[in-house]
């Protein structure tokens, strides 16, 4: 297994390692490649971040490997302890290798769907178009924990399914906003961010981004989006009341300028 390179935090370099581990002890020769991509790869760990592995399969996984998976996950991902949240996505190589969209997930486990996965049993194929966005970061996080290098393994997503990915992400994103309005306010302008560049972007390298772009009076929500992802691990959010009454206006000016954007 190579490094993880730019996490500055060697307990969670043991725990990437566990986690490949278990996958090597639950698919075996099943596993093309495992690769680590997200903020561990671009330009380190946040207080706030998750540990984001995609691994690429021969074929789908039987319900007992599942299960096996999602009990080793239960342990191994968290927010005691000194571990950090785990989200681990497996693909199909044949289900993403020649490209088609909408893309189809084998099997995905990250914290928010704890509660969920426990009382339904391990999660199941299905479409996700988010896979789109997941797989260009991986290409261009272009590291590899076992296996070759992902350019071996995946094919390049067109512009144009980025776009249909991240738009078709943004209802869901937006019935979350009250829930978890840190996220969804870096979300979207992640969003904007790579539909105007091309480029998948860090939470907070997209919210500089933003910030450059927007006038000064929408400025102030994602500034503190921004500051709680780098300065708080897993707290609750702190809005003030003056944020509150402006996180609304902020989310429609940024949605303003994604529709602005050619979609093509």
């Amino acid at each position: 297994m190579r490094s993880p390179g730019p996490i500055a935090d060697t307990g969670r370099v043991d725990q990437i390692q566990e986690v490949v581990g278990l996958v090597g002890d639950v698919l075996g020769s099943k596993v093309i490649g495992g690769y680590l991509h997200g903020s561990a790869v671009f330009g380190g760990l946040k207080p706030a971040s998750d540990l984001d592995v995609l691994v690429v399969s021969r074929r789908s996984l039987d319900d007992q490997e599942r299960r096996a998976l999602l009990e080793g996950l239960f342990n191994l991902s968290g927010f005691t302890g000194g571990l950090r949240p785990v989200e681990l996505t497996v693909v199909v190589q044949s289900e993403v290798r020649p490209w088609r969209f909408p893309p189809t997930v084998d099997f995905q486990y990250g914290e928010w769907l704890r509660d969920e996965l426990k009382a339904s049993g391990p999660p199941q194929p299905e479409p996700m178009p988010d896979l789109a966005l997941l797989i260009t970061m991986v290409l261009a996080c272009d590291h590899s924990l076992t296996g070759p290098p992902p350019a071996q393994v995946l094919a390049p997503v067109p512009h144009a399914d980025l776009i249909r990915a991240s738009m078709a992400g943004i209802p869901a994103l937006l019935d979350d906003l009250d829930d978890d309005t840190r996220n969804v306010v870096l979300t979207l302008a992640r969003i904007w961010a790579t539909l105007a560049t091309g480029e998948i972007k860090s939470k907070d390298a997209a919210a500089d981004w933003a910030l450059t772009r927007l006038p000064p009076e929408h400025r102030p929500v994602l500034e503190h989006a921004k500051n709680l992802y780098l300065a708080s691990r897993y707290s609750e959010e702190t809005w003030s009341d003056n944020l509150k009454a402006q996180i609304r206006p902020h989310v429609d000016k940024l949605l303003t300028e994604i529709k602005r954007l050619p979609h093509r």
